[in-house]
């Protein structure tokens, strides 16, 4: 408790200290963010949340999320169709979409796209390599896209909109040493989106700037005060963020934003709070490869050593809900009868001392790993640090970058012992959670960084992808998260209510769980 009402008293002073005068209305036009930037702006090098941001902006997709909760509408592609045993799809083309560069967009382009997704094998890599072959992917005339599944997948369709487009006359004159394109991307674009992206002002991680794109297919007849440029403009920590958008200098923070200065928003003018409810569960990874983590005693007393309610409740100030497993408890698929691990250092206590008892080196200094930007990271480490030095452990909380943390969890020797992060909604589909995260095949990527393997598990989420019918895919992903949670290779805290800060001269806002509400060709400026 003593520990809640420190940092409960720490935020009123920090708040108290950093007032700042009501926000100032920016440059007309110009809508400046100070949601983070991915580690480069390639969006098929980088799969998370700060590349939905950029990369919904800035390309198209032949389907795209919608709405809370989210549906999939028509994009690039007016319809779909798919063969009686769910293995060829056909997809086609609006012929009056174009790239940034004015060349139209055909299905030529989409077949580049996604075998370029597959050959680099990174970011939206996983959802397909297990189904799908690039000689497989072909374009029967420039209007129609054809896929060839190896087998059924039912998550294809849900899975489609995280592969952008991209421009293949712009990337290949760019290629170097067969990296299709990868080096010069990085730093560039050569997409078709409803923004364009400015390579010369780029600076990574520190600056993106973001010019509207007149000739979008889909107009800006619906919204004429749409913003003709987007800057985002990262900070280092919440606070500095926070204070930005109080003194107008930026209009909206990103929706990781801690209690405190969610509360300091409320009381300030000229800003509101946007809070909806959404499908990003927050969690503590465990390295199962790593001792003392490849003993489930010891990773039982950690789930017990966590302090949930005192999380949620005191520091969150109940704008979450405990998902004691890895679905969003708001999703199909997740087993309303599973209750997790409560708080309870006697049973953590007792677990640790089993896992010592066979030989498990619980006394080594265990490293928690955090997001220095991101403030509840910190706060959910330091209330976890507390609570297990009192069954004697030895946490030691270090600061670091997400860029960094997804970068080392390529290896389960460089993947750090705890690291504090959200899972959140690219696709809507069990699969996007559980399938990604726990299925073996798929270690090596961020998502799968607990290195977890249970042969039971792969089996019934390889099946489960393998079916259409929800009906029949449904108990899979129930007893698989069951299994999971029994096994308890993660720490799962809460399925979260996103909260982000905004200047009062920003309307229309429109929020999906795919993007975080990222997508800003429907907000308004006045």
């Amino acid at each position: 408790m003593s520990l809640w009402r420190s940092l409960s008293a720490l935020a009123a002073l920090a708040a108290l200290i950093a007032v700042a005068p009501p926000a100032q209305a920016g440059p007309p036009g110009v809508l400046v963010t100070g949601d983070n930037l991915p580690a480069n702006v390639d969006p098929h090098q980088i799969f998370d949340v700060p590349m939905q941001f950029y990369s919904l902006n800035t390309y198209d997709n032949l389907y795209r999320y919608q709405g809370n909760p989210p549906k999939l509408e028509p994009w690039l592609a007016q319809s779909h169709s798919v063969s009686p045993d769910g293995l060829t799809w056909e997809f086609k083309l609006r012929t009056d979409a174009k790239f940034h560069d004015g060349s139209p967009i055909t299905a030529d382009d989409v077949v580049y796209s996604f075998k370029r997704v597959l050959a680099i094998g990174k970011g939206p890599a996983g959802a397909f390599k297990p189904v799908l072959k690039p000689d497989n992917i072909s374009a029967p005339d420039k209007a129609t896209v054809r896929f060839k599944l190896e087998t059924p997948y039912a998550p294809f369709l849900s899975a489609i909109p995280i592969v952008m487009i991209v421009n293949p006359r712009v990337v290949q004159a760019h290629e170097a040493n067969s990296d299709w394109g990868a080096a010069w991307l990085a730093s560039n674009a050569a997409g078709s989106g409803a923004y364009q992206f400015d390579a010369a002002t780029y600076r990574p991680l520190e600056r993106a700037d973001l010019k509207r794109n007149d000739a979008h297919f889909m107009g800006w007849g619906d919204n004429p005060k749409a913003p003709k440029e987007i800057q985002i403009l990262p900070t280092r920590e919440t606070s500095t963020r926070v204070l930005a958008l109080l003194q107008g200098s930026v209009d909206m923070t990103d929706s990781y934003l801690p209690t405190d200065q969610v509360e300091r928003i409320q009381k300030s003018k000229g800003v509101h709070i946007e809070k909806n409810t959404s499908m990003r569960v927050f969690i503590l990874r465990m390295n199962n490869k790593k001792p003392p983590f490849d003993n489930i005693d010891a990773r039982k007393c950690f789930a017990h050593a966590f302090n949930y309610d005192g999380f949620i409740k005191e520091i969150l100030k109940g704008y979450a809900e405990r998902n004691p497993a890895p679905l969003p408890n708001n999703l199909w698929g997740y087993p309303k009868d599973v209750k997790g691990y409560d708080y309870d250092l006697k049973k953590a206590k007792a677990h640790c001392d089993q896992a010592k008892a066979a030989g498990a080196p619980i006394n080594r200094p265990i490293q928690i790993h955090i997001q220095s930007q991101l403030e509840q990271t910190n706060q959910a480490a330091q209330l976890f640090q507390s609570d297990l030095a009192q069954i004697g452990i030895n946490a030691k909380i270090i600061s670091d970058t997400w860029a960094n943390m997804t970068s080392n969890t390529a290896k389960p020797e460089s993947t750090p012992d705890l690291w504090i992060h959200w899972v959140s909604t690219y696709f809507v589909d069990p699969e996007n959670w559980i399938g990604q995260m726990y299925d073996s095949q798929f270690h090596g990527t961020w998502k799968a960084s607990a290195w977890y393997q249970n042969a039971k598990v792969d089996e019934l989420l390889r099946k489960a992808r393998g079916l259409t019918a929800q009906e029949e895919r449904q108990p899979l992903y129930e007893e698989a998260t069951r299994l999971i949670v029994a096994d308890s290779p993660d720490i799962w805290v809460y399925n979260t209510v996103e909260i982000r800060g905004v200047t009062d001269r920003v309307k229309g806002f429109r929020f999906s769980p795919v993007g975080s509400g990222g997508e800003m060709r429907w907000v308004q400026l006045e």
